[in-house]
């Protein structure tokens, strides 16, 4: 397999690309506010069933040949997916807060969350500038913690090529008997 992430537009997040190993192999991956289909592709490449939820019917369109494509308001709408689980759900460049609870809840036992979004700072840079869209210290931290989940990486600081400022976490959804001293530890390559 090849792991070296493509460039240009259709390029993975190279946050997404690093931490692509955390999805088991196989595992349905769920790309929240997908546009254009950049992880989507990413993860179908890798032998994942994948599935889009936009809320712009072309960006739907454009990512229907790749997988599972619903068009929904998930701002303003119910949670297309309130009865499913994915390997992985991936969110980048996108902040609803009302809606953390349900994204955090769709990811499966042993699944991954991988979320990059802009963050607090961004406002002195560029657009986002809303406090609405930019996530403040920690927030992605104390949205995952607890027992429920397993940190595996985090970063909350300034990019440039272009200027953001953003958070990150890659987390592991721990299954409900993990904790236990019987249990093996899990490895998860960094």
């Amino acid at each position: 397999m090849n792991t070296t992430p493509l460039h240009g537009l259709q390029a993975p997040s190279p946050w997404v690309w690093r931490w692509s190993p955390l999805v088991p192999a196989g595992a349905p991956v769920l790309d929240v506010a997908c546009g254009g289909g950049r992880h989507m592709r990413w993860f179908a490449q890798r032998g994942h069933p994948v599935t889009g939820v936009d809320r712009d019917p072309r960006a739907v369109e454009a990512v229907r040949s790749l997988g599972e494509a619903v068009q929904a308001d998930i701002e303003n709408g119910p949670w297309p997916f309130a009865d499913r689980r994915f390997g992985a759900v991936v969110v980048t460049n996108y902040l609803w807060r009302p809606l953390l609870p349900a994204i955090l809840e769709s990811v499966a036992e042993g699944g991954a969350l991988l979320y990059e979004t802009f963050a607090a700072g961004n406002e002195t840079v560029g657009k986002p500038s809303r406090p609405d869209f930019l996530l403040q210290p920690g927030e992605l931290l104390r949205a995952c913690a607890g027992p429920a989940w397993r940190v595996v990486g985090y970063e909350d600081g300034f990019l440039s090529h272009p200027e953001r400022f953003v958070q990150r976490i890659a987390a592991v959804r721990m299954p409900n008997n993990a904790g236990g001293h019987d249990q093996p530890t899990e490895r998860y390559p960094l």
